[in-house]
């Protein structure tokens, strides 16, 4: 009786699992399409570059479908599904880690926002941000720094009375052409402001494009109550663990090329500190 209460578990257990982890004929992922350094409709992101890494690892193809990534983009990309039709895309490819919209992965990186400002223009001096804030107050009155708002720079500006500063970018546009690295490569390339402090990626990724004026970058540290570094994964859909698992087997077999992805990129990088598992929703 036992024997036939076993075979008939296991005859039940199918179907879940069949549809929790169909045969793939893509590796589907949902992007944005203007998302620099993390992914465009050229392929050109670091997202892209480790989505080709885990699609060769698959021996699937590729596809992308892209919608900006601002508001509800994980409920018109992950979650959009027509009656009678599959899902657009299956995996998110940078989500904060413990997001809870998406079923997320265990990180595979950690990195901090990063000041990033022009070399010989009086901050040559400047290696982290204690050496910042021992700037001449008199040279740190003239500066014009540009913070994305509800960032974690606005709230540092904020603690160390440099908030008249500050100049205040929108963390959401409504322009289909904007791009985050623009308050580098545009603005601060151009000596609009003078100083950037935005997400390590970003801030590393336009550092090193920019190439007139030459530009430093500065990761910042985490202070008492304003956190700087976060840890990123990956997203599936709640209630896919066979298809999570597998992503979080990529990620550990793709280690080291993950890796050399995120340092051609620029990305500033510190150790995952995070030892928990992801969501096993």
């Amino acid at each position: 009786m036992r024997c036939l209460g076993l075979v008939l578990a296991a005859v039940i257990a199918l179907p879940a699992a069949a549809q929790d982890a169909p045969e793939r004929q893509a590796l589907r992922v949902c992007q944005d399409p203007n998302n620099l350094p993390f992914s465009n409709t050229d392929g050109a992101g670091i997202e892209n570059r480790i989505a080709e890494v885990f699609g060769r690892a698959l021996g699937l193809p590729v596809s992308y479908y892209s919608f900006p990534q601002r508001l509800a983009f994980i409920r018109n990309t992950l979650r959009y599904k027509l009656p009678g039709e599959d899902y657009r895309c299956d995996l998110v490819m940078g989500v904060p880690a413990g997001f809870d919209q998406v079923s997320a992965t265990k990180p595979y990186y950690r990195s901090t926002y990063a000041m990033v400002f022009p070399r010989g223009r009086g901050l040559d001096g400047v290696a982290s941000q204690e050496d910042f804030l021992k700037l001449d107050p008199a040279v740190l009155k003239k500066l014009r720094i540009g913070i994305y708002d509800r960032s974690p720079a606005s709230d540092w500006l904020a603690r160390h009375q440099l908030l008249e500063q500050g100049v205040p970018y929108p963390i959401m546009s409504p322009r289909p052409d904007q791009y985050p690295g623009e308050i580098i490569e545009q603005d601060l390339a151009s000596g609009k402001i003078d100083v950037a402090i935005v997400w390590g990626p970003i801030a590393g990724f336009f550092a090193k494009r920019v190439k007139s004026p030459e530009l430093s970058l500065v990761p910042m540290r985490s202070e008492k109550n304003i956190k700087f570094d976060f840890e990123i994964a990956m997203g599936v859909r709640h209630g896919e663990r066979a298809w999570k698992q597998q992503v979080e087997k990529l990620i550990a077999d793709s280690r080291q090329d993950i890796e050399t992805i995120l340092r051609e990129y620029n990305v500033p990088l510190l150790p995952i500190e995070s030892t928990a598992e992801g969501s096993g929703r």
